[in-house]
């Protein structure tokens, strides 16, 4: 079973940065994607950015050019840095691991960790 901690969350003032991390652990046999979600309070959760195996990644327009995912599939993580950070960013952060075994997929989920940016 894949298990996800995420760490690195905490409350900044507008403008501040943070960086988050998430660990994957146990057995991982498959090629796959790590990506952050976020929540904030009364809505959706919605995706902030991916990156795949080939070590493509993605974001969410609303974090271009301030948000950096990284990944290190030696040790299975994913980091997101957060930059110029705005109070619309405060939501629970989430990591998601995509599994794709070439039979099946699945997708595995981290518990959150909170995000708060104040003005």
């Amino acid at each position: 079973r894949v298990q996800l901690v995420e760490s690195g969350g905490g409350s900044v003032q507008a403008g501040g940065s943070l960086r988050l991390s998430c660990a994957a652990s146990g057995h991982i046999y498959c090629s796959y994607d790590m990506s952050w979600y976020r929540q904030a309070p009364g809505k959706e959760r919605e995706f902030v950015s991916g990156t795949d195996s080939n070590g493509l990644s993605s974001y969410a327009d609303s974090v271009k050019g301030r948000f950096t995912i990284s990944q290190d599939n030696a040790k299975n993580t994913v980091s997101l840095q957060m930059t110029s950070l705005k109070p619309e960013d405060t939501a629970i952060y989430y990591c998601k691991l995509y599994c794709n075994t070439g039979s099946g997929w699945s997708n595995y989920w981290g518990q959150g960790t909170q995000v708060t940016v104040s003005s």
